[in-house]
């Protein structure tokens, strides 16, 4: 890359990082909920039409998972989750306030976690895309576990570090991008291998896995099978570790959230394959269970079974 390419590549992170600030310094200059509520809105009327492509997805995948339903409820299915989807949106840009209100967030069995809480040990907490997935590991946050999370890098530097800073409070053990890792866990290292070994140092880490994984192992979703991401069974396997499934589920229509954690237990047989492959389908299995229970707080618009 030429320095002329490279200035103009930089001028353009630039650009996109001051457009970014802007529009979060609009939504964080009115109140949480009225800024959640308008920006529901929006994304319900606004994102069938910008994403044609990403609406139609939503309603054939509504249409494996809800055989019986009609088209208009599959619909209206659809268009609650780019309801949710937008005040997810606009949360993210004030998850700082959000968990520092101790009233918006609670822990439906917290004797469950309370039993674990002093002797936790290394953990793999594994959430889904729903309610506000990104609040799910604040139970290991507010225990003083320090947990860090597998997430999506962002190309624009300015942008990834603004993101990355906006989650120290919930991720007080930092972040590993998805590829190459840098900063907080070394340089140059692959994901996985980084993972693994923060695992087996203790650490606890949070990973949303019920996307499509191309090379992932093919389990039951909705009755057909989906490529599903097998590292949380793995890490667990190898590890030693604890795995923590938890759901973030939205009350109403405001930012008030009920957390619901279940350990899910880690076979260790002679026949570490077949470990996994039952890790993953269990874990499938209790997202759908999940899923079913308020579909329409789902991502259905991401790609699951191809």
């Amino acid at each position: 890359m030429t320095a002329t390419v490279a200035r103009l590549k930089d001028l353009q992170f630039r650009l996109e990082y001051a457009l970014l600030r802007t529009i979060v310094a609009g939504v964080r200059a009115v109140p949480l909920d009225r800024a959640t509520a308008f920006s529901a809105r929006w994304w319900r009327r606004l994102a069938p039409i910008v994403s044609p492509k990403r609406h139609k997805r939503a309603l054939a995948n509504l249409a494996i998972a809800f055989p019986d339903k009609t088209p208009q409820e599959r619909e209206h299915l659809a268009l609650a989750a780019w309801e949710n989807l937008g005040r997810v949106m606009a949360e993210t840009m004030q998850l700082d306030r959000l968990v520092k209100d101790p009233s918006r967030i609670s822990i439906a069995n917290p004797k469950v976690f309370n039993r674990y809480n002093g002797k936790l040990g290394p953990i793999v907490g594994c959430s889904l895309h729903l309610g506000n997935w990104e609040l799910a590991i604040w139970p290991l946050t507010l225990a003083g576990a320090r947990p860090a999370a597998v997430y999506r890098s962002v190309n624009n530097p300015y942008v990834d570090q603004y993101l990355r800073d906006q989650r120290k409070d919930l991720y007080p053990g930092g972040l590993f991008g998805r590829g190459r890792v840098e900063g907080d866990h070394g340089e140059s290292q692959k994901t996985a291998r980084a993972i693994m070994d923060y695992v087996r140092q203790g650490g606890r880490l949070g990973v949303v896995c019920d996307l499509y994984d191309r090379t992932g192992l093919p389990v039951p979703f909705f009755g057909k099978d989906a490529p599903t991401v097998t590292i949380p069974a793995m890490i667990a396997r190898r590890a030693g570790a604890r795995i923590w499934m938890s759901r973030c589920v939205r009350q109403g229509a405001e930012s008030r959230f009920v957390i619901e954690l279940k350990e899910l237990k880690v076979p260790r047989t002679a026949n570490q394959g077949a470990d996994v492959k039952w890790i993953t389908a269990a874990m499938t299995r209790q997202f759908e269970e999940w899923v079913r229970e308020t579909p329409e707080q789902w991502m259905w618009s991401n790609r699951r079974w191809s």
